[in-house]
């Protein structure tokens, strides 16, 4: 069985690539650029393809030596062999960048998914033109009847 340390490096580079790809797709949210978005598509799904391999084959490996297929296992398993728990701590800073990259992907994705539904809703005329307060002073909103006649 080979052991957990074997592909570190493949896995390290993955990560990198994977930072890569995200700041791409970021730079492309940022821009709205949808065939930009729609280009990296394919190259990130081989990329996490080949991550999730590299993981699975490393906790293979530490499960085979007795260790806990996780990142916690990784870390037991550095500390009684010792030497590569730098590539270790990299890896995981980079896991760390990327998920963070993500997420800030993730709310730019949802701030055009919001615009987007605000300006069907102004086609269809179905967003609400202002807010009113009411006899008892609760808030009301009022929807706009007006459509729009596009042709």
């Amino acid at each position: 069985m080979p052991s957990p340390i074997d592909r570190l490096a493949e896995e390290h580079q993955a990560i990198v690539d994977l930072n890569q790809i995200l700041e791409q797709e970021q730079a492309h949210l940022i821009q709205a650029d949808i065939d930009g978005l729609n280009s990296l598509v394919d190259e990130k799904n081989r990329i996490v393809a080949r991550m999730t391999a590299l993981t699975n084959a490393r906790h293979q490996s530490l499960a085979a030596a007795g260790y806990a297929a996780s990142d916690a296992g990784m870390q037991s398993w550095l500390d009684h062999k010792g030497d590569h728990s730098d590539h270790w701590k990299t890896l995981l800073s980079l896991a760390k960048s990327a998920k963070e990259i993500n997420r800030t992907n993730g709310l730019l994705i949802n701030k055009h998914m919001t615009r987007n539904q605000q300006a069907l809703n102004v086609l269809q005329g179905t967003a609400p033109s202002s807010n009113f307060y009411g006899p008892n002073g609760q808030a009301t909103s009022q929807a706009s009847t007006r459509r729009l006649v596009v042709g």
